[in-house]
């Protein structure tokens, strides 16, 4: 299979947002309960190659490996979700708002569009979280008006780095494994959350999680974050 990474998916201004290329990945494996490491920062444009064998998947560049995807059941403890009244406050608190590294991020960045990019905008919470509401639009969803897996990904990449932001620095997503239970309607209100785990020198290990009006659990995933050295 072959693939490209639009700009519009771009995370840093010249590579695709790590959420959103590990979703495509991951779709070569079912879109759920795998596992992706993001070995290079994967190219805007270009063709890539995404193979399959068994119970593992790889994207690549030419002979350059740069995502690699394993199948594995994906368990996450998520702890319950702000409302979608609080999920909109902690947005007003959202530090990218006035300091973001790549505010072009498709996910998170501010410069983006409504119908572009996601414009997540995880603020802090009163535990300790971070959290923003998500109104998935129409140019998300497949034929059937339902949010294609990626975007899922994608949504669950940039809040966890929004919650360990202070400890990790400049820091870009290394791994990224997760579990989607549905995918939800476009228009469809959501609140997406992100915490820390634990912190292991240049690794920040974080959670996130979409749950919808309800407060039931629509995806969630685990992640590690690898603070970039000076």
């Amino acid at each position: 299979m072959i693939v490209q990474i639009d700009r519009r998916f771009r995370g840093p201004p010249d590579s695709g947002n790590g959420g959103y290329v590990a979703g495509v990945l991951a779709n070569a494996l079912g879109g759920s309960n795998c596992e992706v490491t993001l070995r290079a920062p994967p190219p805007l444009g270009v063709e890539l190659a995404i193979e399959v064998e068994g119970d593992e998947a790889r994207m690549m560049a030419g002979e350059a490996i740069i995502a690699t995807a394993v199948r594995a059941e994906i368990v996450i403890d998520a702890p319950a979700p702000p409302s979608g009244s609080e999920a909109r406050a902690a947005e007003a608190r959202y530090v990218g708002h006035k300091h973001h590294l790549f505010p072009g991020c498709f996910v998170c960045g501010p410069e983006r569009e409504h119908g572009d990019g996601l414009r997540i905008f995880p603020g802090s919470t009163a535990q300790g979280h971070v959290a923003a509401q998500w109104l998935p639009d129409e140019g998300l969803g497949d034929e059937k008006g339902v949010v294609r897996s990626e975007f899922l990904w994608s949504a669950l990449d940039c809040p966890g780095y929004w919650a360990v932001r202070e400890a990790a620095g400049m820091a870009l997503l290394g791994r990224i494994g997760a579990v989607v239970h549905r995918r939800p309607s476009v228009g469809e209100p959501l609140v997406v959350s992100g915490w820390a785990i634990a912190h292991d020198g240049r690794k920040h290990h974080v959670g996130t999680a979409i749950h919808d009006e309800a407060g039931d659990l629509v995806a969630a995933a685990r992640a590690t974050w690898i603070s970039l050295k000076s």
